[in-house]
C-alpha cells in the first residue's frame, strides 16, 4: 500500500466502498474497544479525510490533521448515535476540526490578511512559470477564506447556511467568497489554455 503521508493512503489506493453495514458493525466493535475494527474504519475513510484536509490546508499540515481527526473520532466514537452514516459523522467532525485548526494557525501565525484585498491584488493571469498549474494547485493559491468556501461548497457539497455556521460568518460572505474563488480559478486556469 502506497502512503502519501505518515499513515495516509494515497487517493489511488483508497479501498472500494465497504459492504452495507460494515461501518455500523465496525463502529459497534470499536466502541467496545476493538482496535482492529477502528483500524478498518480508518482505512476505509482516511482517503476522503486526507483529501479534504489537503484542499483546506497545506499538504504538510494535512497529514497531521488527518491523524488528529481519527484520534478525535476514536475518543468521541461513543457519541456516534447512528442517526446518519458514520462517514457523514466523520466528515462533519473533520470539517469542524480542520476549520478550528485553520483558525488557530491563523492566529498563531499572526497573519490577518483581508481576503478581499488579497483577491483584488492577485494577478488575474499567472506568469509563465504557472502555466502548468493544475486544478489542485490553483485551489491551493486561493486566499484561505475563499478556498475554504470553495472546497466546502463546490467540492464537498455543503450549503451556504452550513458553511456560514462552520466559519461563523454570514451567508452573504460565503456567497461573495465563492464568487471570488470561482473568478480567481477561472483566471488561473484560463491562462493555462491560451
Amino acid at each position: 500500500m502506497e502512503l502519501s503521508g505518515p499513515g495516509v493512503m494515497s487517493p489511488g489506493n483508497v479501498p472500494a466502498s465497504p459492504p452495507a453495514g460494515a461501518d455500523a458493525d465496525d463502529v459497534s466493535r470499536a466502541v467496545a474497544g476493538d482496535h482492529r475494527a477502528f483500524e478498518r474504519l480508518y482505512r476505509r475513510h482516511v482517503g476522503r479525510v486526507f483529501g479534504l484536509a489537503t484542499r483546506l490546508m497545506s499538504r504538510d499540515e494535512a497529514a497531521e490533521i488527518t491523524q488528529d481527526v481519527f484520534v478525535r473520532a476514536w475518543s468521541k466514537l461513543a457519541t456516534f448515535r447512528g442517526e446518519a452514516a458514520f462517514s457523514t459523522w466523520l466528515h462533519r467532525l473533520a470539517v469542524n476540526l480542520i476549520l478550528s485548526r485553520r483558525a488557530w494557525l491563523g492566529v498563531r501565525r499572526g497573519r490577518f490578511i483581508d481576503d478581499a484585498a488579497a483577491i483584488e491584488t492577485a494577478p488575474a493571469r499567472p506568469g509563465q512559470s504557472d502555466l502548468g498549474m493544475d486544478f489542485e494547485r490553483a485551489i491551493g493559491k486561493l486566499p484561505e477564506g475563499a478556498r475554504a468556501v470553495f472546497v466546502l461548497h463546490d467540492v464537498e457539497g455543503y450549503k451556504h447556511e452550513e458553511i456560514a455556521s462552520f466559519m461563523k460568518v454570514t451567508t452573504g460572505t460565503t456567497k461573495a467568497q465563492l464568487h471570488r474563488a470561482r473568478m480567481m480559478l477561472r483566471g488561473h486556469l484560463g491562462a493555462r489554455q491560451e
